[in-house]
């Protein structure tokens, strides 16, 4: 049974939740910080912004010359801009105008050998590599074919190579569908609902022998996940979210290393090209108490924006049908559990087991999604996950930049960790901007969203 539900939401999603959150939750008591900890400054001056308006700024990878290639996995395009991003050539996008034509669902780039880069298409199962000047030198097939929406970034970590010139990236999970017992809850079609993990692996591969191996494994999301069947026949799979759990990031640093960020105690693991595991201490921080109210305030403000989200997802839907849901699919990506209620009406009926979805084009009348399940304020945590998801990244100095949890005046806080584990810098980036790549020498490129929803790359210094 191929199911497209439920709707995946990735953890990015919930910065917006964050953000509204945060004024409402002010009644979070942070403890001192510790004296250990730099004080929070500002990201260095803004020294160019393209005037080409992207759809997004996906992943930014810096060549070695100065030009930056711009994955736009929104806008369906991956652009090289020159130094001062005044200028740009496309490399690849939906058009006919290149030879090379960005698919419809949202591609990867990972840093490769020298000034190369691989641009990973997920519906074509191949990995185009790129030269220098942005032209394909020559196409891979993607080495597991079940793991090709991994390979994208996001929420899931950015893949890297190791220092033995090995793939690294997060595995698919290992979900088993079983039969279910007679009158088993939880089950349809005579098929239990299957659990899925709470911990991912991540891998590492040679692209020459593909031979893979798991290199360590990280906490990920838990879901609650139910499904049942209605006496008309239709069947209800839903999600309960809990949108603040402890969870782990990880990053490939510039030498080749893993740094896996654990978010229970926040300390890093660092994981060398021989699978050697070393723990450094603890990153100072000033952890957020969270009292009655401010999880109140957080549930609240969090269930109205996906309920916005929700509200937007359906007209979507309507609209595209299960196109739409298979595009959206590919832009949200990762694993992170959404909602959904699908009601077969002249898609067809689920008495037994589940016939096929509504045909890929036109309106998708019989499905439907259900208000925004969420799970009781005292269940949330007593103190604020230092991180999300996926918010970890590597620079090309040695360190590794993690998004932390505090907002500030609308602008983000990263804690900077060197390659010994040490905090060394806390850096509070402009309101409405993301980072999305790093160049050597401590330059920081942005993605930034105006007030009219243009979306502009940025290049910053760090001080």
């Amino acid at each position: 049974m191929r199911s497209h539900f439920p709707v995946q939401i990735t953890r990015a999603a919930f910065a917006a939740a964050v953000a509204v959150c945060a004024a409402r939750a002010a009644r979070a008591q942070s403890t001192a910080a510790p004296s250990s900890m730099p004080p929070i400054r500002p990201l260095g001056k803004v020294v160019a912004a393209s005037a080409e308006l992207l759809g997004a700024v996906s992943q930014v990878r810096a060549l070695p010359d100065g030009r930056v290639l711009v994955n736009d996995n929104r806008g369906r395009k991956v652009a090289l801009f020159d130094p001062s991003l005044s200028s740009f050539t496309v490399v690849a996008d939906t058009t006919s105008a290149t030879a090379n034509a960005y698919s419809s669902r949202a591609g990867g780039l990972i840093a490769y050998k020298g000034d190369s880069t691989l641009f990973v298409d997920p519906s074509s199962l191949s990995m185009l590599v790129l030269d220098g000047k942005g032209k394909v030198a020559r196409v891979m097939s993607i080495p597991r074919p079940q793991e090709a929406s991994y390979l994208i970034g996001g929420p899931n970590g950015t893949p890297g190579f190791d220092a033995q010139g090995r793939l690294v990236y997060r595995g698919r999970p290992d979900i088993q569908i079983k039969q279910a017992p007679p009158g088993a809850a939880n089950s349809i079609g005579g098929m239990m609902m299957p659990t899925i993990p709470d911990s991912a692996a991540l891998l590492r591969i040679d692209l020459a022998t593909r031979k893979v191996d798991t290199l360590i494994w990280y906490k990920t999301e838990k879901q609650d996940i139910s499904v049942r069947q209605t006496p008309e026949g239709r069947m209800s799979i839903s999600t309960t979210i809990n949108p603040m759990q402890y969870l782990d990031a990880w990053a490939v640093t510039s030498d080749g290393r893993v740094a896996v960020v654990r978010a229970r105690d926040y300390h890093v693991d660092w994981v060398d090209a021989d699978g050697k595991v070393a723990s450094s201490g603890k990153v100072p921080f000033a952890w957020r108490h969270l009292d009655d109210s401010a999880k109140t305030a957080y549930i609240d403000s969090t269930r109205a924006v996906l309920e916005k989200m929700r509200e937007d997802v359906q007209k979507r839907v309507q609209q595209g049908g299960m196109a739409a849901i298979d595009a959206m699919a590919s832009d949200l990506g990762g694993v992170m559990g959404g909602m959904a209620e699908v009601r077969m009406g002249s898609g067809g009926s689920s008495r037994g087991t589940a016939n096929a979805p509504p045909a890929r084009g036109g309106a998708a009348a019989g499905i439907s999604l259900p208000p925004v399940n969420m799970v009781k304020p005292s269940e949330l945590p007593d103190y604020a996950p230092p991180f999300e998801a996926g918010s970890v990244r590597a620079d090309e100095d040695g360190n590794i930049w993690i998004r932390t949890t505090n907002v500030y005046d609308g602008g983000s806080v990263y804690d900077i960790v060197n390659g010994q584990g040490k905090l060394t810098d806390r850096v509070l980036l402009p309101p409405g901007r993301v980072i999305a790549g790093f160049a050597r020498g401590g330059v920081v490129f942005m993605g930034v969203r105006d007030g009219e929803g243009d979306v502009r790359l940025e290049k910053a210094t760090l001080r």
